[in-house]
């Protein structure tokens, strides 16, 4: 007969104020529960006719949008499982710049289902082996279902077709607009070998007024601001580009300077004037035409390179500033002095023009087909979309849109395959990784077929927020149908509901990138499956420090 030791229930592992949840119930079903909230609160943004969210971050600032990775960076998730899925849906922000929503709203659903099948005794490891395998599966059925590629070489129609159903889901209404504006922009700029584009080339300057349709595409770079001088047009002018202030260089040091006369009095700021005329006559000699300050320009400063008749911008932004220096092909200078032929760049127009009663300069090398144009040397070109909205907030998510169809492109000029949109693919995969776990023998199989009602979930989504949670299981049920039928592949919801709610995305052009679907399928099963690996949270003790003072619960409300 074996002894039994009776246990000490006052075992003190941690320190105090250490959190510690183990087991299914206050661990894995916890992390599920709150994953299933992060993914509920995107879900109503997700597809075209996707709700606005009103978010006011730590620093006061209002942010009104749809895009899921605005609102996720804004609103600071802190449960440990919910950020997972963060990190997640930011690895596909800055691998494809889209479908970030579609990540967060599948692995929430993939752990909604994981739950029933924890619930009824399965063990994680079998629901993550079912997943693994169901994810293998999707993916390398998802490389089958690509109807078409984006064709070679580009023209404005074929790129502004492809970017319009990411750009839809931004800004539906004004997807046709964007879009050829970011096609226009995008073609301006295209090296010579496609693969490396730089979406840097392409900015976005905004300026208030008007409405969206007095938008355009300037070749160069646009800075909302007037030159500092008198000098507000250069053609073919050398550049020099300085991120210190120019002005009378203050010492590191204080001293005291004691003036006897009048005659010293009036000396004393001359030596400093002529030292500062010397270096700007130095400038002005090595053929400096404009100056890009980086800081402030002093007024004696000002009044020597008017008088030189050298053009000054500032530029205060240092990611401008550096994306200035790639057009122009200039190194920025620390110090005040004349640049080496190395250092200054090279701008062939530099002018000053009104967009909307706004005066703007713009810096532009110029392209084939102007009067002028030099074939044989090789300049960064940079393209600028001049945005215009009636607020700043509509301004705001304009960009954001502009964003997406940039990088809808990058990722498409990596891999240019398409694939069915509208809910059509996922839906398409679902109905295959089913069929696959059908056919699969032990308790992984149950997992398999989760995981395609957890494919389910976008197709869905899509018809809910545009038709209401009841047509939405209709439209589901119609288009599941159509889908059994042969050649059915295609067939996506129909946002609009022009018939039944369901439409052949193809037929429609509603197309989306491979890449991004298959990037986003792989991030999401892998955060899912991070989740689910889980058995306990141990939460130390916050840092000390002052509290962060709460604000006043009563703020919207009129005094």
């Amino acid at each position: 007969m074996s002894l039994k030791v009776p246990k000490a229930n006052n075992i003190q592992l941690f320190k105090e104020g250490y959190k510690h949840l183990q087991g299914l119930e206050d661990a894995v079903l916890r992390n599920v529960q709150a994953v299933a909230e992060l993914s509920d609160l995107v879900r109503t943004s997700f597809g075209p006719n996707g709700r606005n969210k009103l978010v006011i971050n730590h620093l006061g600032r209002l942010f009104v949008t749809s895009d899921a990775a605005t609102i996720i960076r804004e609103v600071e998730v802190v449960h440990p499982a919910a950020k997972l899925l963060v990190m997640a849906s930011q690895a596909q922000e800055s691998e494809m710049g889209d479908a970030t929503n579609m990540v967060i709203i599948f692995a929430g659903e993939l752990l909604k289902k994981a739950e029933h099948l924890l619930v009824m005794g399965l063990h994680p490891s079998e629901v993550i082996k079912g997943y693994e395998l169901a994810r293998t599966k999707a993916l390398s059925e998802l490389e089958s279902l690509s109807t078409s590629s984006l064709p070679s070489p580009f023209t404005l129609s074929t790129l502004a077709e492809a970017l319009k159903p990411a750009i839809a889901s931004k800004q539906y209404g004004f997807e046709d607009m964007l879009s050829k504006l970011v096609a226009e922009a995008a073609l301006a700029v295209m090296p010579s070998n496609p693969k490396n584009f730089n979406v840097d080339n392409v900015r976005v300057v905004k300026i208030m007024g008007s409405s969206l349709s007095a938008s355009r595409v300037v070749q160069g770079m646009v800075f909302g601001r007037e030159p500092e001088g008198e000098v507000k047009k250069a053609t073919k002018a050398k550049v020099a580009v300085f991120t210190c202030p120019i002005d009378i260089t203050q010492t590191e040091t204080k001293g005291t300077v004691l003036i006897r006369n009048a005659d010293e009095m009036l000396n004393f700021t001359r030596d400093e004037e002529k030292h500062l005329e010397k270096i700007f006559k130095e400038i002005a000699d090595s053929g400096v035409k404009v100056i890009i300050a980086g800081s402030s320009v002093g007024e004696l400063a000002m009044h020597f390179l008017n008088r030189l008749n050298i053009a000054v911008l500032k530029v205060l932004s240092k990611f401008d500033l550096r994306r200035l220096c790639r057009v122009v092909n200039a190194t920025p200078l620390a110090r005040i002095g004349a640049p080496t032929p190395e250092e200054a760049g090279f701008v062939d127009v530099f002018e000053t023009t009104e967009i909307g009663g706004d005066r703007v300069t713009v810096l532009r090398q110029l392209v084939p087909g102007d009067s002028g144009y030099d074939s044989k040397s090789e300049k960064t070109r940079t393209a600028t979309i001049v945005l215009r909205g009636a607020t700043a907030n509509r301004l705001d998510d304009l960009e954001r849109a502009v964003d997406d169809g940039v990088n809808v492109i990058k990722g498409l000029l990596k891999d240019p395959r398409l694939v069915p949109g509208a809910g059509a693919t996922e839906l398409e995969l679902a109905k295959r990784v089913d069929t696959y776990g059908s056919g699969l023998k032990g308790l992984a199989q149950h997992a398999v077929k989760r995981y395609a009602t957890a494919l389910e979930v976008i197709p869905r989504t899509l018809a809910e927020n545009a038709l209401g949670g009841a047509e939405g299981n209709e439209v589901l049920s119609r288009l599941w149908a159509k889908h059994e039928q042969k050649g059915g592949e295609a067939w996506g919801v129909d946002v609009e509901a022009e018939h039944d709610g369901t439409l052949l995305a193809t037929e429609h052009k509603i197309l989306d990138s491979l890449a991004a679907k298959s990037w986003a399928l792989k991030l999401a099963t892998e955060a899912a499956v991070s989740v689910l690996s889980v058995d306990s949270i141990i939460m130390s003790k916050p840092a000390g420090g002052p509290k962060v003072p709460q604000q006043a619960g009563n703020w919207d409300e009129d005094d």
